[in-house]
């Protein structure tokens, strides 16, 4: 049972991180529709250390060794939500927007590329299971 629950977090893990990459995409959308509104600030979604506190959490916490002993509290995924920040805009010139398109769309192409990782990694885990459930044929 040890090495379900062990794939079964994975496959959590992964579906909870495509969750906030795609929160962060509309983020991100957002920001860049709002380049031109006078008095927009700039959000930006973290979730990233919340996630690494939750997979080390996972790896190095207590483990139960026998059906009668207390469960253990395990890291609640559904409880990530990632922190929403604002950036004001502090040059003082023009309108106030902070939002720059040039940062915007960097950081869209690297929510997509981790967002596109971590389907593959999530499909490359599905097929292994195919695989083995298919007997290895």
């Amino acid at each position: 049972m040890p090495l379900l629950q062990q794939l079964d977090s994975t496959s959590q893990m992964l579906q909870k991180v495509l969750d906030l990459r795609a929160k962060n995409q509309q983020v991100i959308g957002s920001n860049i529709a709002n380049a031109e509104t006078p008095g927009y600030k700039a959000k930006s979604l973290e979730f990233e250390d919340q996630l690494k506190s939750a997979m080390s959490g996972a790896q190095n916490g207590p483990v139960t060794t026998h059906p009668n002993h207390i469960p253990l509290q395990s890291t609640n995924l559904a409880q990530i939500e990632g922190t929403m920040t604002t950036t004001t805009d502090n040059t003082g010139i023009g309108d106030e927007n902070s939002v720059s398109v040039d940062q915007e769309m960097v950081k869209l192409s690297e929510n997509q590329i981790l967002y596109e990782t971590a389907v593959t990694m999530l499909k490359k885990k599905l097929s292994l299971l195919k695989y083995t459930i298919n007997g290895g044929a």
